[in-house]
């Protein structure tokens, strides 16, 4: 029987990562973009991690980074909202073992500044980390949001 991973074991499994690939014609057209950024758990973690306090990210910030880092025309959207994932139970995994500085998975919005519920405590914690922080959060239908989070956007 195999032992299942923690997440930090899952965060430093980088596989055959990161790696650049050509997109077929479907996805060419679908993309707008001839070559994919696929990152590795600990890139996509790095550029999360280097959130100062007060500022924001979105996944699709984090895949123009990853784009550019790699020469790439789009980066992974889906390893890097999968990366995002692991990178904050990664972080609770740590804060619950005593760490003090751990990744500050929450200041990570998906895109259009909502709230990812599928990160630890779901959006009832996000929310909470945020506004702790000064961030004005607002439900909108289903989704919760960061209020003119495109202004707290971090900037290269």
């Amino acid at each position: 029987m195999t032992k299942v991973k923690s997440w930090r074991e899952k965060l430093s499994d980088s596989k055959d990562l990161p790696k650049v690939v050509t997109l077929n014609d479907p996805a060419q057209k679908h993309w707008k973009g001839n070559t994919m950024a696929i990152p590795s758990p600990l890139e996509v973690n790095e550029i999360m991690a280097a959130v100062p306090k007060g500022k924001l990210i979105t996944i699709q910030e984090i895949r123009k980074i990853i784009a550019l880092k790699h020469r790439a025309d789009i980066g992974c959207p889906l390893t890097c909202g999968i990366f995002s994932w692991i990178s904050a139970h990664a972080a609770e995994e740590e804060a619950a073992e005593g760490k003090k500085n751990t990744t500050p998975y929450w200041r990570t919005l998906k895109t259009g500044g909502e709230l990812n519920p599928k990160y630890p405590g779901g959006v009832e914690k996000q929310k909470r980390l945020l506004e702790a922080e000064g961030h004005k959060v607002f439900q909108k239908g289903k989704k919760t949001l960061v209020e003119n989070f495109e202004m707290k956007l971090l900037k290269d």
